[in-house]
This record gives C-alpha cells, sequence and structure tokens, in this order.
C-alpha cells in the first residue's frame, strides 16, 4: 500500500453527522472531535459561544485523518455528541461534564438528548463495521485517534504550559496490550520523532493522556487483529484562542503522520503474519 493511495468517497452519513471514505491497506484514521456543526434544533438551547466552542475542539484533526486512505471526520461539534466518550457521558449536561463551561441555557429535552445519541451509535456501528472489513480484507488494522489539546489554558496573553508536562505529542496507549503491540507503538514513536524539521519532536506516551472511550473500545473488540492508538497533539501549530493555524506547523505535523504509515504497515504484518497481507486481494 501506497500511504498517498487515493481514497474513495463514499455517500454522505445520515444527517451529515461524519464525513468517510475508504481506501486500501489496514490504516484507518479518525478525528472525533474536529467538527464545529450544531443541528439547528440545538442552537436555541446554546449558552455556550461558537468561540468557545472551537477553543475546545480539535481544529485541523480532520486534515490529518484525512492523510490515511480510509478516514471518518466528525463534522458536528462533540458539545453536541462526544464521540470520545461512554454513551452514558458523550452528551455534556452540567459544567462538570465541559471543563466548567456552560453548554446550555436549561435542561435539555429528552428527545434531543436521544437525537444526540443515536448519532453516537450509529458511528461506533459504522466504525466497526469498517474495522471488521479490515480485519476480513487485511488481516487486521491499525486505528489512528487523532486529537489535539490545548496548552495555553491560562489565557490569550499568558506564556504556554510547562513542555516537561505537555509533549508536542502524547500516545494514549494505556487500554493497549503492549506483549502484543509494544514494537508497533515503539516504532510509531520512533518515526514521528525522526520526522524532518528543525528539531526532533517530542513525542511520548500517557502523559497527559490515555486514550478515551474510542480507542478503549476497539482494543478490547479487536481480539488480537487490531489495535488503536490515541494520538493527541498540542495545539503549538495553532492560537488556540483566535483559532488561527499556523500552516507550516500543521503540514509539519501532518508530514510526521503520513511518514509512519509504512512502518505502522509492516508492523502490524510482522505481528499477524505474511498471510494478512494477502486476503481478500
Amino acid at each position: 500500500m501506497s500511504p498517498s493511495a487515493a481514497a474513495t468517497p463514499l455517500p454522505p452519513r445520515e444527517e451529515a453527522a461524519w464525513d468517510e471514505a475508504a481506501g486500501a491497506g489496514p490504516i484507518v484514521a479518525v478525528a472525533a472531535h474536529d467538527g464545529h456543526e450544531v443541528r439547528p434544533s440545538l442552537l436555541p438551547w446554546l449558552a455556550i459561544t461558537p468561540e468557545e466552542r472551537r477553543r475546545e475542539e480539535d481544529p485541523g484533526t480532520g486534515a490529518w485523518a484525512r492523510l490515511a486512505p480510509t478516514h471518518l471526520v466528525a463534522r458536528r461539534s462533540r458539545f453536541e455528541v462526544d464521540l470520545n466518550r461512554a454513551p452514558e457521558k458523550a452528551v455534556y449536561r452540567l459544567p462538570r461534564d465541559a471543563w466548567g463551561l456552560r453548554v446550555w441555557r436549561d435542561e435539555l429535552p429528552e428527545a434531543e438528548i436521544e437525537a444526540s445519541l443515536a448519532i453516537h451509535t450509529r458511528f461506533h456501528a459504522r466504525l466497526r463495521e469498517i474495522l471488521d472489513r479490515k480485519i476480513a480484507e487485511e488481516g487486521g488494522f491499525v486505528l489512528l485517534d487523532i486529537h489535539s489539546y490545548n496548552h495555553r489554558r491560562s489565557g490569550a496573553d499568558e506564556p504556554p504550559a510547562d513542555p516537561a508536562e505537555n509533549p508536542e505529542i502524547d500516545l494514549g496507549t494505556e487500554s493497549i496490550d503492549r506483549a502484543r503491540w509494544g514494537a508497533l507503538v515503539d516504532r510509531f514513536a520512533a518515526d514521528l520523532r525522526a520526522a524532518p524539521g528543525r528539531a526532533a519532536l517530542d513525542v511520548r506516551e500517557n502523559v497527559k493522556f490515555q486514550g478515551g472511550h474510542l480507542p478503549r473500545s476497539t482494543n478490547a473488540r479487536a481480539g488480537g487483529r487490531g489495535v488503536a492508538i490515541a494520538v493527541e497533539l498540542r495545539k503549538s501549530y495553532m492560537d488556540e484562542w483566535s483559532g488561527a493555524i499556523d500552516p507550516a506547523r500543521a503540514a509539519r505535523l501532518g508530514d510526521a503522520l503520513r511518514a509512519t504509515f509504512r512502518g505502522l504497515e509492516e508492523s502490524l504484518r510482522a505481528r499477524l503474519g505474511p498471510a494478512a497481507g494477502s486476503r481478500g486481494r
């Protein structure tokens, strides 16, 4: 498989809650928090501003996810439904669910909550379908769950958080069976660090994030045929207060991610055996 192989767009998903494409090879990428849209029926209930929403969303992650031939990119805001939380926590109801932010003017009607949770159900069912197809066709999969995180929460004019506690890329691997997938994770991290640039990227594991519901549920279900890695990129590629993205920095991170695809596939094949790559071909 070539990392740059063209993906085949699929029909828009119901309610346009996410975009997806299917391509060759075992690599799948998801950007569950890239979306900013909110369905019209929720707009009168919102207390949070678009700027506050965008600050907690993950701008740019959709572009990185689309580097993988097979990908799913959320169009809906995490404030409508958080696809990286378990169903019972996927709709933020109280400020404590959303970093102290007041999301809604009043308690949401149950019908609106159910409509949001229906998106969660459909998205995860679709992701399972795609991963099962990868197992059938490729023998297995590697799922990259791509996010970004804030490091200037003190304010727009305040210094960024201590880099010692905020790596450029934090891999959430707590739910991964290291005995089975440790070599794949280690090569992935090494390939990210080796990306071209002025200095090696600071890539560590489980410093701030250990991986949310999406990678945890995927790893629990994969049965040794696939692995999901949470990839949290620090928002030093953008101004998290204005929302402006630095194209050069974002491009470097994208290049770093794309350069790992060959190693991920080789590591997967090595783990699953040579016959895995010939299934369905």
